[in-house]
């Protein structure tokens, strides 16, 4: 075993501990097959005892100022920012994903934390013109209790701090499970805050199965809001759960991102958008781009810059600065994409460039994959894949590529390539999705602006990121006040 293996363990009111269940999880590096943690597969008990120390913990932090809430994300931020490099490099082994990415994501950690900080310090209420003179109209945000968060694997520090952060901003307490894959890079936000302070029972964080530690989060009587970020399969059984105990919940799930690439577009633009949205982090984000939708006019032009493109990527070791995709998460994963591809060209497909599994690296490696003659009912252009495959599609004119772009079950993100403002404005106006990306990657948000999808891609509730993330974790007031004068 490696000596840099990591032997974690759970975090409940303020105490790292072992699960009351002796059974472990294991995370690898998909690279190699190194081990890489070791954290407990926690029972129904462990995530019961982490909800009582939130919901004892709540009313304590509530009435911690937003001040004082904020100091201690700020100061968590400072932390990760001091070990951003090792712990980029902690992500790169346990995820895979390239150490350029790693590094960005875990500086959006920093960022997020910092961000919330901030904006918790005026999000209060607001005040509204009463049609009385003698009444005094405004709203108050509170908390709504104990939030769970449910986070996936792809993005294991930076989808975390996108929901402990406003949710701690706005003053509830969290329970909080990672993906089995990514247990230590998700603990180190954890680790973070329990170093600055943060009081006993705010935060909790509980590893294991979705199957008892992401169900009891989900049905326990005692939380209050549920967040979840995966699978569109889980995702809808999340939501049916919670919104059935009359629980606020937000899930966001899949994508089937199309980029457009219409007669104007500047190709080489266009090929470097496609490719920065299709393969980084090998596809696994659920903003990736996974169709090219282009006019046939400029169709034989974008393929071929295209397949010049990906056929020199570089895959290999995602330690190396040099590389450009590094490995599936897992086996199943990579045989997952292997099976897309397998039916695409069942279906009639050709493959442009790719398709293989790399056999003569040692992780979970497969080749970059273009594929061609794809019909927009095609398997491939209608489920997400989550992998590094690109379908390209030719259409003739713009109102083929938008019925193509919206012709899906999904609606998560959506990029154009054009140098048309009018296309540029029309293609905002009728696209179906929650994120509109002009000349840029489908992939890649500012913290900043609100996220979430439509359709199958999200059950369209309350955004993530933004000040809109603090309206899901508070209950606002409408409060009215006149003034009196008592009797003499």
């Amino acid at each position: 075993m490696s000596p840099k293996h990591i032997q974690g363990e759970i975090y409940v009111d303020g105490t790292w501990q072992s699960s009351t269940d002796t059974d472990a999880i294991e995370s690898y590096n998909p690279a190699t097959g190194e081990p890489i943690a070791t954290f407990p597969n926690s029972s129904r008990t462990d995530a019961r005892e982490a909800i009582a120390a939130a919901v004892d913990a709540q009313n304590e932090w509530a009435e911690t100022s937003a001040h004082d809430r904020g100091a201690y994300l700020r100061e968590a931020a400072g932390v990760l920012s001091d070990r951003k490099e090792g712990l980029s490099e902690l992500l790169t082994r346990e995820l895979g994903k390239t150490i350029g990415s790693a590094r960005g994501e875990v500086q959006r950690a920093v960022d997020l934390l910092n961000y919330y900080a901030e904006v918790a310090r005026d999000y209060s209420g607001t005040t509204t013109p009463s049609t009385s003179e003698h009444t005094l109209n405004y709203t108050q945000a509170e908390p709504l209790g104990t939030a769970a968060l449910i986070t996936p694997w792809n993005f294991p520090i930076a989808i975390p701090a996108w929901k402990l952060a406003p949710a701690l901003a706005a003053g509830n307490t969290v329970v909080f499970k990672p993906a089995s894959n990514t247990p230590a890079i998700s603990a180190s936000i954890v680790e973070a805050l329990d170093e600055v302070g943060v009081p006993d029972g705010v935060v909790n964080f509980v590893t294991g199965p979705g199957s008892t530690v992401g169900d009891e989060f989900v049905v326990n009587d005692n939380t209050d809001v549920v967040s979840f970020t995966g699978s569109y399969a889980v995702g809808n059984r999340v939501y049916h759960a919670a919104a059935e105990d009359g629980n606020r919940v937000q899930c966001e799930m899949g994508g089937k991102n199309p980029i457009i690439v219409d007669e104007t577009a500047d190709i080489d633009l266009a090929v470097e958008l496609s490719v920065g949205g299709a393969y980084g982090g090998a596809g696994q984000a659920c903003t990736a781009t996974s169709r090219a939708i282009v006019f046939e006019s400029v169709y034989d032009e974008y393929l071929s810059t295209l397949t010049d493109t990906v056929e020199s990527m570089r895959v290999g070791d995602p330690s190396d600065e040099s590389v450009d995709m590094g490995p599936k998460v897992t086996e199943d994963s990579l045989e997952g994409d292997l099976q897309y591809i397998a039916t695409a060209k069942d279906e009639g497909a050709t493959v442009a460039v790719g398709g293989e599994r790399i056999d003569d690296l040692e992780g979970h490696f497969i080749e970059p994959t273009v594929l061609t003659d794809v019909d927009p009912h095609d398997t491939i252009a209608q489920e997400e894949v989550f992998g590094p495959v690109l379908a390209v599609l030719s259409v003739d004119g713009w109102s083929e590529a938008i019925g193509v772009a919206n012709g899906v079950e999904y609606g998560l993100s959506a990029s154009i390539c054009t140098n048309r403002l009018d296309r540029a404005k029309e293609f905002a106006a009728d696209i179906q999705t929650g994120v509109v990306k002009i000349n840029q990657t489908s992939t890649g948000v500012e913290l900043q602006m609100p996220f979430g999808g439509r359709k199958r891609s999200s059950t369209e509730t309350f955004k993530e990121q933004g000040r809109q993330a603090l309206d899901f974790y508070t209950h606002e007031k409408a409060i009215y006040m006149t003034h009196f004068h008592a009797d003499e």
